[in-house]
């Protein structure tokens, strides 16, 4: 078993488990393709591009850049969908500016009201751009165990993260859920429904999905992790029973926590599931010959290496989770 200084050291590397209104005319504006037009963000330096995926349905895709590296607050799918009555966001981005950019793109579209910010699960990458939406009064909706979450970790937050807040950075910037989902919700946007879900202990432990039953369009939220890396902060096994059920659901188009929108979500979840096959048969091996936790880094899941953006940042510590996990079992 590992050494109290390395187990120690390992979970401080583990921290961190984030009508009576028509159709507005700019429905029907917002409706055209729009795909590839530039939003001016909040800053000079960032290029905020949004895509209309479906009739109603905006994504700016986050790019594939490690936590710690310069632009890292704008590494999440993010975006928001139209309805008759007002519009619905689904994750804000990694900062306030992000949040802005987000919000500007909103208003190029409609002048119709936001009523809801939805937060997919606590990862900062998703959610501290929810203080760019305050001022215009919406309900903000997460899991059920997101509160918490939010909770346990704005401390680490403020600390790491600060820079991403505006200045000076304080706790009351990062919003938590005041409508909660306890299995599922449903929510009305005027001739548009989004079909909200809660799931159990998974990549995180506050995970949430929506559906939007008008164009078939499901947000993942970091369930499904295209391209780059998936990281776990939940359990494996029990993302990899979200998995198989998430494969089963009827859906035109999947927009993932990263990566691009698939149109075949089955397919989608495949490379995510094998990655996380590999981890749990990987680490039982290694424990059940003695191995340790380093010769489980070093070795678990290696032939996934050529597979994935961002092995070097997230791996070891996918590893060290299922590990400390599985060894007391």
């Amino acid at each position: 078993m590992p050494a109290p200084a390395l187990r120690l050291s390992l979970r401080r590397l583990l921290i961190c488990s984030m009508a009576g209104v028509a159709l507005h005319a700019g429905l029907a504006a917002a409706a055209a393709d729009t795909a590839g037009i530039d939003d001016a963000a909040a800053s000079a330096d960032v290029s905020f591009t949004i895509q209309e995926v479906a009739a109603g349905v905006f994504v700016h895709l986050g790019r594939q850049l490690a936590l710690d590296a310069p632009g890292h607050d704008d590494i999440a799918n993010i975006g928001f969908i139209l309805g008759q009555r007002c519009v619905a966001v689904i994750d804000t981005g990694g900062s306030v500016r992000i949040g802005r950019a987000l919000h500007a793109a909103i208003r190029r579209r409609t002048r119709l009201p936001i009523c809801y910010v939805i937060n997919t699960h606590v990862h900062v990458d998703h959610l501290l751009g929810n203080a760019a939406f305050v001022a215009e009064r919406p309900r903000f909706v997460g899991h059920s165990a997101l509160a918490a979450a939010i909770a346990r970790s704005r401390d680490f937050f403020l600390q790491h993260y600060a820079a991403d807040l505006d200045q000076p950075p304080s706790a009351t910037q990062i919003i938590a859920p005041d409508t909660a989902v306890q299995q599922t919700l449903q929510l009305d946007l005027g001739g548009r429904h989004l079909q909200l879900r809660a799931w159990p202990l998974a990549h995180t432990d506050c995970d949430l999905t929506v559906f939007d039953d008008r164009s078939g369009t499901l947000w993942t939220g970091d369930l499904l992790f295209r391209d780059r890396l998936p990281a776990l902060d939940g359990s494996a096994s029990g993302w990899l029973t979200v998995i198989d059920e998430l494969a089963r659901l009827q859906v035109v188009r999947a927009v993932p926590g990263h990566g691009p929108v698939s149109t075949d979500l089955p397919a989608a979840l495949d490379p995510e599931r094998r990655y996380l096959r590999a981890l749990i048969d990987g680490v039982r091996g290694e424990l059940a010959q003695g191995g340790s936790m380093q010769d489980a880094i070093a070795h678990v899941a290696a032939a996934e290496m050529p597979n994935w953006l961002l092995w070097d940042s997230t791996h070891a510590r996918n590893v060290a989770r299922v590990y400390e996990q599985m060894e007391w079992e």
